[in-house]
């Protein structure tokens, strides 16, 4: 027996391959396959099931691909009934693979078709589970996420999750191990941990939720206190799993489409294309394409596309660096961007070749930055995660999170300057963008943002004045 996790970093999401005696199953795989169809056919094993933990909202999954490339069934838990073909397992059913059995475990609460996969070894004895957003590693799932679906309040998701983490998980013997769906960084829970391993007795002893003593009235007001509204793309990706989509072959074979230069403009104005330039933010801010977005494909890329765009049938043309078209594009597809146009050829050094019209951020360093503010008189928007911001911040500078841009952005003088910044300059650069594509062009951003700015003689406070109007 084999178990491999297959971690993508950038989604905080686990995927999962395992083979026994020949067979071979995979739980929650991602929207690209042939990675796993290396896989099997390195190990000389056919493909039997595509397990899948539930309707993800944070991802498209690569079942329908993956069933339609190995004739493999797809297989969800009670509850589900997604749109196409597949198999809906019982309670309790058992499927085999090689000398192992995947048990089912519905564990509704998360959502409510949720289901955990618990694995029986050759002996014969429980050795882990694949528990999808149900139980993270210091966390449970957030259980907001399927309310219009499931037609029940937040309240009522989290006291369903509490006795499906009772009867079905916290049952099981403590050195059974738990493989989750997602680590730190996912939106789909609160406090996860970075690690992305665990056993069930270890979470009995450090996960808040699973706490022995816990009654259900605790349990749910701990669960949905502080919850952030969830990623607008979020629903939009539930309907994909759930109804479908088109081949990421397909979605690839459009975005690697090459568009010159000269066809560009055209292109953009007839098909309301939104320009995502890909490229690093310190390359981007000494020249870009006029109303360009600047979403580094180094970073959080997909997720902050998802959380800033929303719409997923955009029209998207890409600049990439030369050589990360494909990155781009794949990454894209992930979240459910699959209305790619194409990408600029040559990309924009063959733009500004051409000789056509650039723009540029105007970036400072942070000690030009030190030199220029003026605490309690300059403005100054922190557009970092408000428990970044409630650390340590500049004093009297305004909480603006990058994730609310579209709000925020609307109470800004056009008039008054001010200076912007995030920790790093990933996201302040994210930000610049937005603004400058819709005509704000009174402002410096931070070249290294607070991590620099930290260093400087700047005061610094933990007061929190998120409140104050811009």
């Amino acid at each position: 027996m084999q178990i491999e996790q297959i971690y993508t970093g950038c989604l905080a999401q686990g995927a999962y391959y395992i083979t026994s005696n020949g067979e071979a199953a995979i739980i929650d795989p991602l929207r690209e396959v042939q990675p796993y169809l290396d896989r099997l056919e390195r190990d000389n094993v056919k493909l039997k099931y595509i397990f899948e933990t539930h309707f993800h909202a944070d991802f498209v999954s690569g079942h329908l691909d993956l069933s339609k490339k190995t004739g493999s069934p797809i297989v969800y838990g009670p509850n589900a009934n997604p749109e196409f073909e597949s198999i809906t397992a019982t309670d309790g059913q058992l499927f085999a693979i090689g000398n192992i059995q995947i048990k089912v475990l519905h564990t509704p609460g998360h959502t409510m078709e949720s289901t955990t996969y618990l694995l029986i070894d050759e002996n014969g004895k429980d050795h882990a589970i694949f528990s999808g957003d149900t139980l993270f590693i210091g966390d449970v799932g957030r259980p907001d996420l399927a309310q219009k679906s499931a037609s029940m309040t937040q309240e009522q998701l989290a006291a369903t999750l509490f006795h499906s983490l009772r009867t079905k998980i916290m049952t099981l013997a403590d050195d059974v191990i738990v493989y989750p769906a997602h680590g730190a960084g996912s939106a789909c829970g609160k406090n996860m941990s970075k690690e992305t391993v665990g056993t069930i007795g270890n979470q009995k002893e450090t996960n808040y939720a699973l706490r022995a003593n816990m009654t259900e009235a605790e349990f749910v007001k701990e669960v949905t206190d502080g919850l952030l509204p969830p990623p607008a793309y979020f629903g939009m990706n539930v309907a994909m799993n759930k109804k479908g989509y088109a081949s990421f072959d397909t979605v690839l074979n459009n975005g690697m489409r090459a568009i010159a230069v000269n066809d560009f403009e055209a292109l953009v104005e007839d098909t309301g294309a939104l320009i995502l330039d890909t490229r690093k933010n310190g390359i981007f801010t000494v020249g870009f394409i006029p109303q360009s977005i600047n979403i580094g494909i180094d970073g959080d890329f997909a997720p902050w596309v998802g959380a800033l765009v929303a719409d997923v049938n955009q029209p998207i043309i890409l600049i990439t660096e030369l050589g990360k078209e494909e990155e781009s594009v794949t990454r894209l597809s992930r979240v459910g961007f699959d209305n790619l146009i194409g990408h600029l050829d040559g990309g924009f050094e063959a733009w500004k070749k051409a000789g056509k019209e650039i723009d540029t951020v105007n970036r400072i360093t942070a000690d030009e930055f030190a030199a220029q503010v003026k605490i309690g008189e300059s403005k100054v928007v922190d557009i970092r995660k408000e428990t970044e911001y409630s650390a340590e911040h500049v004093d009297e500078a305004y909480s603006r999170p990058l994730a609310n841009i579209n709000q925020w952005i609307k109470d800004i003088d056009p008039k008054e300057p001010f200076f912007l910044h995030c920790a790093g300059g990933y996201r302040s650069m994210i930000a610049a963008s937005i603004l400058q594509a819709r005509g704000f062009r009174n402002f410096s951003e931070v070249e290294g943002g607070f991590n620099a700015i930290a260093k400087t003689n700047i005061p610094k406070t933990d007061f929190v004045c998120q409140s104050k109007v811009l």
